[in-house]
């Protein structure tokens, strides 16, 4: 591996080994370091406690020590709740705003929220962004659709925020229903102020600018960028002022105008993996400046996911479509280790999580498959929970907690710190 990865940066994601912080866990690729993970369970066994929800949510928790917080929809309402982690109680929660809407599968709950181990941050589907101290006390509120117009997706807004270091980055990808440009923001985690705001130009149609992606961090060689997807293109920003560095293009290369994409970006050992709708998911070497299709193309694979996003090893490539077809590609040069391979049948939104030498992967019926990781398929075990589910795992100390309609499960037995 030849990340050379700032000592800032290594002490955080030193510090969040057993925590959960943000969507893609604690080194922001789907991957958690943690071994002795629960391999089965049902609702009757190995569950150390569950709490109610109100409602479906496409949401993961973000876990950090004796906190967990989670977007919760209440009626027409929206709120952040912090639940005590070892009781699975509610602590308190807090008002985020009014306006809740169902768009299929999306309420305004969808996306997750952030912390740093001190504070948290949390926004909504409606554009409300807040920060709190883990007392629950305000630091400041936002209303992004306020300050810079409405959210123009066909589906709604589900993107979450990217945590690194003192920023909070927000992607605004849309033109299904509006002819306002799309744009990145970085706002500072501690005021709530815009620190830059950058347009993202591109050339798709219709439905095409639609992203629901959440940002990834990219670090190679020193340099650390912030990797945006959608609109038929990646791109990769500067951290400090925005700016695009490099754009990759080919996602749709038919002009399809229902090309909306929804599985995000991942990044990894200096490869950036960009999945748009099935086809093509391309991969790309890190480092290149201005147009890089050719230039840094590292592979294209015609079977990618739709809605999770893959996960990455450095070795092996893992990804598993919406309907649970599992392919497995070498990850450097895109070569097919195995593929077709089907899990439990069913619809899979939720992405897949590595950890343990396995990956967890759950349907929207409520049941987690576990596979082997590595080259060879292998079903480890089948836990269903009975109960619809959108959300991603999240793993911290030794425990798997899953959301799904009616419950936060806390799996597992907790393993000493």
């Amino acid at each position: 591996m030849h990340l050379r990865v700032t000592t800032l940066a290594l002490v955080a994601l030193s510090a969040a080994a057993n925590d959960w912080p943000q969507w893609r866990g604690p080194d922001l690729n789907g991957i958690s370091r943690e071994t002795g993970l629960p391999l089965r369970w049902s609702p009757e066994e190995n569950i150390a406690w569950k709490l109610a929800m109100p409602s479906f949510s496409g949401s993961t928790p973000a876990i950090w020590g004796e906190r967990i917080f989670v977007n919760v929809v209440e009626g027409d309402d929206l709120y952040i709740w912090c639940v005590d982690r070892a009781r699975g109680a509610l602590v308190w929660k807090r008002r985020m705003g009014g306006g809740n809407q169902i768009m299929r599968k999306q309420n305004m709950s969808s996306p997750s929220p952030v912390t740093d181990g001190k504070h948290v941050w949390m926004m909504t589907g409606t554009g409300i962004l807040k920060g709190f101290d883990f007392d629950g006390n305000e630091l400041w509120a936002r209303d992004i659709q306020k300050d810079y117009g409405r959210f123009g997706l066909n589906h709604g807004y589900g993107s979450s925020p990217l945590l690194w270091e003192d920023g909070i980055y927000v992607q605004v990808l849309h033109g299904m229903k509006t002819t306002d440009p799309s744009y990145v923001l970085r706002i500072d985690k501690m005021t709530g102020k815009t620190v830059w705001r950058v347009e993202r130009p591109h050339k798709a149609i219709h439905e095409s600018p639609d992203s629901y992606c959440t940002p990834a961090l990219l670090r190679y060689r020193g340099k650390t960028e912030i990797v945006i997807n959608g609109a038929d293109t990646v791109t990769g920003h500067d951290p400090a002022t925005g700016r695009e560095l490099w754009r990759g293009n080919g996602f749709n290369p038919d002009n399809n105008p229902a090309n909306r994409i929804i599985a995000s970006p991942v990044a990894y050992d200096g490869v950036v993996y960009a999945p748009t709708r099935i086809r093509p998911l391309q991969a790309f070497r890190a480092g290149g400046r201005g147009d890089i299709t050719q230039s840094h193309h590292v592979f294209s694979f015609q079977n990618g996911p739709d809605v999770p996003t893959p996960v990455i090893d450095g070795k092996y490539f893992y990804s598993i479509g919406d309907k649970g077809i599992a392919w497995c590609l070498d990850a450097r040069t895109g070569k097919e280790i195995y593929g077709g391979k089907r899990i439990r049948n069913g619809t899979y939104s939720s992405s897949p999580i590595l950890a343990d030498g396995r990956i967890y992967i759950t349907s929207e019926d409520g049941v987690t498959t576990v596979l082997k990781a590595g080259p060879e398929f292998e079903i480890l075990a089948e836990n269903n929970l009975n109960d619809y589910c959108l959300s991603t795992t999240a793993i911290s100390g030794g425990q798997i907690f899953l959301r799904t309609t009616k419950h936060l499960w806390c799996i597992g037995k907790r393993a000493e710190r």
